[in-house]
């Protein structure tokens, strides 16, 4: 409530105001639930402005759900003018407030939204509930005071009022997500426009951000099982630190793959940026191994992992990397291919790659044939993993390495 000025107060509008403050806190209470606040104006417009936290400044807010942008979505020259997008994520952590993100990244013209909300709690930018998104661009919300619960899905819908360049999407996201137009409402597999939700969570320590490919971002999973890898590191980590997926179908480490850029040149964008990021799983490299044109050099790959590390290093997080996961009758194996595989798991095993490492290798690989994945973890193309795969991944992960502390010392690893 604001300040009242002046030297001549009665007493009786002072004992007023006391109890009309006693109104207002009781109904910001039953509206955002218990042990929740408003935001300060400060802290709202800083927000807006700051997107992400540092790394090391130990602020509240953190990414619960992230999804990297992958293309220009087909068939949609000039967006989706007229219609409501409604985006169903899947949380990590929970908070007391949220914030979105919009990006417009692979659009040709601006992107308009006129309405946007949390779990139908409306959001500002700005102030103002109309925001443009630029071509190439992105922007951050207001925070909106809403209970985010960990483990849940939550709803973000935003209308798109007039034709803009193409959607700026991530697809085959194993989620039902919505499209609602004059005719109905429409499923759909696409996450559109969104790239992360922070929460306010004053006791998480950060967020793990996951970097990888289609076996992160859980090809073969069940749709809407929320049984991706991440999802599984997710429950075990109890509520405790949030886990933002950033994983691609087809991502490459040193090239370009099926859209989004290769794992070098997105490494800022979708891991270093991420909200509270404060420890990044990289899980890339098998597609430069089998995927045309297949890199032939492990040494190569190694140093681009080793890049990677040094730039999280940069901002202070740990890095925890994944072996490489067998693909045996896959149609691309070869005996010559598989050998680079080995190559780059034997390094990384060996140290001088990661802070730590995760042996999905081991989690994963046929005892009796090691090359193999093993049959009852294999969706059945013999590279992409089924639900009983993906947790065996997750829990393969030793939750230490989540807690450690980088130090200098660990360049040395």
């Amino acid at each position: 409530m604001p300040r009242r000025q002046g030297y001549a107060l009665l007493i009786a509008l002072v004992a007023g105001t006391a109890a009309l403050a006693a109104v207002v806190a009781l109904g910001t209470t039953l509206l955002s639930g218990s042990g929740s606040a408003p935001l300060p104006p400060a802290e709202t417009h800083a927000a807006a402005r700051n997107p992400v936290a540092p790394a090391t400044s130990g602020g509240a807010w953190i990414a619960t759900w992230t999804a990297a942008p992958v293309g220009p979505e087909p068939g949609t020259p000039n967006g989706l003018p007229g219609r409501t997008i409604r985006n169903v994520v899947h949380t990590s952590v929970g908070g007391d407030a949220a914030r979105i993100t919009l990006s417009n990244l692979f659009g040709t013209a601006p992107l308009v939204v006129d309405q946007a909300t949390v779990n139908t709690r409306p959001v500002t930018f700005k102030g103002s509930p109309v925001v443009t998104v630029p071509a190439g661009g992105r922007v951050v919300s207001d925070p909106v005071v809403v209970p985010v619960a960990p483990d849940a899905d939550l709803q973000v819908s935003f209308r798109t009022p007039r034709p803009s360049g193409p959607v700026t999407y991530h697809p085959n996201t194993h989620q039902t997500s919505f499209l609602i137009d004059a005719r109905g409402t429409w499923s759909n597999p696409n996450w559109r426009y969104l790239t992360a939700v922070d929460v306010r969570n004053v006791t998480a320590p950060g967020t793990v951000v996951v970097i990888g490919d289609s076996l992160t971002a859980g090809s073969g999973s069940t749709t809407d099982a929320n049984s991706r890898w991440t999802d599984v590191l997710a429950d075990r980590l109890r509520d405790r630190y949030g886990v933002a997926n950033a994983g691609i179908a087809g991502n490459r480490l040193l090239s370009e793959g099926t859209g989004g850029g290769s794992g070098l040149s997105r490494f800022q964008r979708d891991a270093l940026s991420v909200a509270g990021a404060k420890t990044v799983f990289v899980a890339l490299g098998i597609n430069d191994v089998q995927q045309s044109p297949q890199e032939t050099d492990p040494q190569r790959i190694v140093r681009g992992l080793r890049t990677l590390t040094d730039r999280a290093h940069a901002r202070g997080l740990t890095v925890v990397g994944a072996t490489l996961t067998p693909f045996e009758g896959y149609p691309t194996w070869t005996p010559e291919r598989n050998a680079v595989r080995l190559a780059v798991n034997e390094q990384i095993r060996a140290g001088g790659v990661f802070d730590a490492y995760v042996d999905f290798d081991e989690a994963v690989r046929d005892p009796y044939a090691p090359n193999r994945l093993r049959p009852a973890y294999d969706s059945g193309d013999h590279l992409h993993f089924n639900d009983a795969g993906y947790r065996a991944l997750g829990n393969q992960v030793d939750l230490k390495s989540v807690d450690r502390v980088r130090t200098p010392k660990s360049d040395a690893l």
